[in-house]
C-alpha cells in the first residue's frame, strides 16, 4: 500500500449542520458534490462529510455511535498563541472546547475540541513538525 489517505469521511448526523460548520465556520474550501455528501480538499487529502446511516450502511456496520471513536484528527499551527485562537473561534461556531490550549510533555502546546457530531480535533503547535 502506498504511504497515503484519500478521504477522511465523517458520518455525521446533520450534513447540512455539519458542512456549514466546517465550510463557514472553519472556512474549508469545499468541493463541488452531490447533495448526499460534501467534500473539502485539504491538501492532497480529501475530507467527506455523510450521512452517519449511509456511511454505515456502505460499510455494512451498525450506525448507531459506540462512545469515543479511537482516533482524533490533527491540525497543526504556527505558535501557540494560533492554538489559542483556533480555539477560540471554534467555540464560537458551533465547536465544544474539550481541553484548552496546554504546554504538552513532548515540548509542544495544544488544546482538543469536539465538532457538532463530536468528532475529536487536536489542534497544535509542534516546534518539530515540518509541515505547517
Amino acid at each position: 500500500m502506498e504511504p497515503r489517505i484519500s478521504f477522511i469521511t465523517l458520518g455525521v448526523a446533520d450534513l447540512e449542520r455539519a458542512t456549514r460548520f466546517y465550510e463557514q465556520g472553519l472556512g474549508l474550501p469545499r468541493l463541488g458534490t452531490p447533495p448526499s455528501v460534501t467534500f473539502f480538499e485539504l491538501g492532497k487529502t480529501w475530507l467527506a462529510l455523510w450521512s452517519r446511516e449511509s456511511l454505515a450502511a456502505d460499510a455494512g456496520v451498525a450506525a448507531q455511535p459506540s462512545g469515543f471513536p479511537g482516533f482524533s484528527l490533527a491540525h497543526n499551527v504556527r505558535s501557540p498563541a494560533e492554538v489559542d485562537a483556533l480555539l477560540a473561534h471554534v467555540a464560537t461556531v458551533g465547536g465544544t472546547i474539550l481541553k484548552p490550549g496546554h504546554e504538552t510533555d513532548w515540548g509542544g502546546y495544544c488544546g482538543y475540541f469536539s465538532d457538532p457530531d463530536g468528532f475529536l480535533w487536536e489542534v497544535a503547535y509542534n516546534p518539530d513538525f515540518p509541515h505547517v
